[in-house]
């Protein structure tokens, strides 16, 4: 959950691979207007009375609130985790059938030839196989909870196929009617892991985009687009005197002497345009190869990410602490969050949970949320643990330190639903897979980038282009979950950080003693030589990882005398740190925010409340109106434009949903940076609006004569007339899309949310899209904003991605805690708790959602007891 970078046209997979006949069309219209009902709720889940669950040796009780939200109740985990699965199927199994063709590879089996290409990809990277070795190296107990969990879920499908499963199995049978899901298995859940590591991964795309911008630019320019952390301005999660780790750590070279390798330099590029021009549509290439994976999370790097923070019991009204988290991930229907509670009757060795939170559907146990004792919240770190290394390769074979050594191949077969298979040949080095032999997408980079940078011919082999990523070596992450959900304390929730190797997250902690604390996890390389932000030389170790940063010497920090913590992707520590973790943290535009508002709060002497916490993360406040507005006000413009600009009279700089100045900013704001950047920079890369394009428009503010303050296509020349060129052209856009009377713009007009589904939702087939999509929703916020409703300026005013849920943990009582869900609980179109959730997410309500097992049972709206016994 890191910092800005280009964004992805592609929000859904599913878009023009459902090429239905007028016939099948006309079918959808009479199944709405005929059978719809009947169809529609045949797969509403039972929610009350009793129903036999097969393999239970006890019953369970399964609880839900008005909202449809299950807490499950077992004397034994087997029974726990088994109910977990059957009622996750029960509310989201086509979600769930649809995520694990993905991380299998194996979409084309569902939707045809048009997604043989990303099955292709997937299966390169080999995400199901890590998958497959993560399970055999599970421990006896943990790999029961896996299996019992899909147990669960096979006794389900075990009763329900095609329609009584979800509607979207009835929409699938119009082009695939043989279709039929398979059994569950421990694999399915795991892979999952391997996309959640893959939407999260840390600067792949700036370093495509650095690729990108050196064939057009010099280093000084490059830098000045890409700018480092603002340490001096904005805050590190961990301070050099209260790192709890890493104090003593040595053998590392500082980030500070590590350089690229292989930038291209300013003469290479005057030497031969040709080869700068193939190395940018190489790097093109590339980049669209990557946006044919599917966003199960949502857009990777630009503006996903997180906010957290935590006081301790010095500063709240309680005693207690108090956390809050809302991770930042692309909008979705349903919410790529489930929540759920999982108690254990008694707590025990043998039943030894007592946890309540989100958790994913396909995954057992909860992610983030808290159980008797402690509670917790993720932030992306955004390590840069993914380098691409050139490899010569002859034939089957590649060279390194001298020698020829034979490639890994193996070949594999693509299913194609109503089509011939596909076969499939992956090639990898010691390094990890050929991605080039992906033609027409790796392949132009691997040719293209070492003509560009010089590198010499390879002789008889030919350079093939590899990536090394630590998510393709199997890792103990499964395990995590377990140990997090049944830790007691500061010391067996570092235990289970340990275990959490990818993706690297921020992991935030308080417990019910008073304690508070923070500490990354995950596997992060120490290269021999440079910083990977460029492809390496793989024909030699030279540039190899070395090793990891040991778990002891990553950043953390425990009960600090600030009393609080706050974690928004912002960089972790200060560059006194011994190890590079990554050159491309978020700038801490949030981070920002978020301490000064927990100092005034502080300031004031009065205890902070549970409250007042949340509030906090719906604080709107964009950091780029407070700087660039002055500037605006400063200069010329025409009559019309001048009454547009007096909207900015008074403003608080909120980009508030009922607010015409924050409207009008953000329309100035995305014309100024298209007039700015888009006819100069080279194709593939953008100012997409959010931290990195403030920290740049920012700092040449002082630079009026910039040359990026000309545009020779438009005839601007200087900074002031850019900026009254981006304002006069806004207010006739303001007026295009909201009329011509101010008082009638709003924010919430133009900024607006649809919750799109993952498969269908981009069909191109209107009935279907309304059968499952829901919005437009009017809101506010922004990009590099607290409240991180953020939008594209390459794209429009529309959301692209959202806290995606939100919780204040209350450590004095876990009933007074709040959450907020994206959607529903359900993932079945139409069912009442389908997007019951989205109005109060919008207008930054909360829900009380109890933790203490007696008022969970007596308030329950509905109470379902899966039974060990058939009656």
């Amino acid at each position: 959950m890191e910092n800005e970078k280009p964004r992805t046209r592609r929000r859904r997979i599913i878009r023009r691979t459902l090429i239905i006949s007028g016939v099948l069309i006309l079918t959808v219209a009479v199944v709405l207007a005929g059978v719809g009902v009947w169809t529609v709720t045949r797969s509403f889940p039972m929610y009350g009375g009793e129903v036999h669950l097969a393999g239970l040796s006890e019953d369970v009780s399964v609880y839900r609130d008005d909202a449809g939200i299950p807490q499950i109740v077992a004397k034994n985990s087997a029974d726990l985790f088994r109910a977990q699965g059957y009622v996750q199927a029960q509310d989201r199994f086509w979600e769930m059938d649809f995520r694990r063709h993905v991380t299998s590879g194996r979409l084309a089996e569902l939707f045809g030839e048009s997604q043989v290409d990303t099955d292709a990809f997937i299966r390169t990277l080999g995400w199901r196989k890590v998958a497959e070795e993560e399970v055999r190296m599970l421990d006896a107990r943990t790999l029961g909870y896996y299996q019992a969990y899909a147990d669960g879920v096979n006794e389900y499908l075990a009763s329900h196929s095609g329609a009584e499963l979800s509607l979207e199995y009835v929409v699938l049978g119009l082009q695939n009617s043989d279709y039929a899901p398979e059994p569950w298995t421990p694999a399915d859940s795991v892979a999952w892991l391997k996309a959640m590591a893959w939407d999260l991964r840390s600067n792949l795309e700036d370093e495509i985009d650095r690729a990108l911008l050196s064939t057009v630019l010099d280093p000084a320019e490059v830098q000045q687009l890409h700018p480092d952390y603002p340490y001096g301005e904005h805050p590190t999660i961990v301070s050099a005197d209260e790192n709890e780790t890493g104090k003593d750590a040595t053998d590392a070279a500082s980030a500070g002497d590590l350089v690229p390798l292989a930038e291209p330099t300013t003469s290479a590029v005057a030497e031969n345009e040709a080869a700068t021009a193939g190395l940018r549509a190489a790097a093109t290439a590339l980049r669209a190869s990557l946006d044919t994976i599917p966003e199960l999370l949502g857009p990777a790097g630009g503006e996903i990410g997180s906010n957290s923070w935590v006081i301790d019991g010095s500063l709240s009204d309680t005693g207690k602490p108090i956390l809050a988290n809302d991770p930042h991930l692309g909008p979705a229907m349903p919410s790529v969050w489930h929540q759920i509670g999982l108690r254990c009757e008694t707590i025990g060795d043998e039943c030894p949970f007592d946890v309540s939170g989100y958790s994913f559907s396909g995954l057992p146990g909860v992610v983030i949320g808290h159980n008797s004792q402690i509670g917790w919240g993720f932030t992306n770190l955004g390590p840069d643990v993914a380098d691409l290394y050139l490899e010569k390769v002859t034939g089957d074979n590649y060279e390194f330190d001298g020698e020829s050594k034979p490639l890994d191949v193996s070949t594999e077969t693509i299913t194609v639903a109503n089509g011939d298979d596909v076969s499939l040949t992956i090639r990898a080095t010691e390094h990890g897979p050929l991605m080039s032999d992906l033609a027409g997408q790796f392949s132009s980079l691997a040719d293209e980038y070492p003509v560009a940078v010089d590198l010499p011919e390879p002789g008889d082999a030919r350079y093939a282009l590899s990536l090394k990523w630590t998510a393709l070596s199997a890792g103990f992450t499964p395990s995590a979950i377990f140990a997090m959900n049944t830790a007691q304390d500061w010391d067996q929730f570092r235990a289970a950080a340990a275990l959490f190797d990818v993706p690297s997250q921020n992991l935030l902690y308080a417990d019910k003693d008073g304690n508070i604390g923070y500490q990354a996890p995950g596997v992060i390389p120490i290269r021999a030589k440079g910083d990977g932000t460029l492809p390496n030389p793989g024909w030699t170790s030279e540039f190899d990882w070395t090793s990891y940063i040991p778990f002891e010497e990553l950043p953390s920090v425990f009960n600090p005398k600030s009393g609080y913590i706050v974690t928004a992707n912002n960089a972790a520590v200060g560059p006194e740190y011994p190890h590079l973790i990554t050159r491309d943290w978020d700038l801490g535009y949030r981070a920002q925010q978020i301490e000064t508002r927990l100092k005034d709060l502080i300031a004031t002497g009065d205890p902070i409340s549970a409250e007042q916490i949340g509030a906090v993360q719906a604080d709107n406040h964009l950091a780029i109106a407070q700087t660039l507005v002055p500037a605006l006000k400063a200069v010329s413009v025409d009559d019309q434009t001048s009454k547009a600009v007096a909207l900015f009279n008074g403003w608080n700089f909120a980009v508030d949903p009922d607010s015409a100045a924050a409207a009008y900013f953000n329309i100035v704001w995305r014309n100024l940076l298209v007039a700015m950047f888009d006819d100069t920079l080279p194709d593939g890369t953008h100012m997409t609006g959010g931290d990195r394009s403030f920290a740049v428009v920012e700092s040449l503010l002082d630079e009026p004569n910039s040359r990026w303050w000309t545009n020779q296509t438009l005839g601007i020349t200087g900074r002031d007339a850019m900026l009254a060129y981006a304002l006069e052209e806004a207010c006739i856009e303001a007026k295009d899309l909201m009329g011509a009377n101010t008082d009638s713009w709003r924010w919430d007009r133009i900024h607006t949310l649809t919750l799109t589904n993952a498969s269908f939702g981009e069909s191109g087939i209107a009935p279907i899209e309304w059968l499952f999509n829901r919005g437009p929703y009017g809101v506010g916020g922004a990009s590099a904003v607290v409240n991180a409703v953020g939008w594209d300026a390459t794209q429009g005013y529309e959301v692209n991605w959202v806290p995606s849920m939100r919780q204040v943990l209350d450590l004095n009582d876990w009933d007074e805690s709040t959450w907020i869900n994206l959607t529903g609980s359900s993932g079945h179109a139409f069912h009442p708790n389908y997007a019951d959730q989205t109005p109060l997410w919008q207008n930054h309500e909360t829900r009380q959602w109890l933790y203490t097992l007696d008022r969970v049972a007596f308030t329950a709206e509905h109470t379902l007891v899966l039974t060990a016994e058939e009656k």
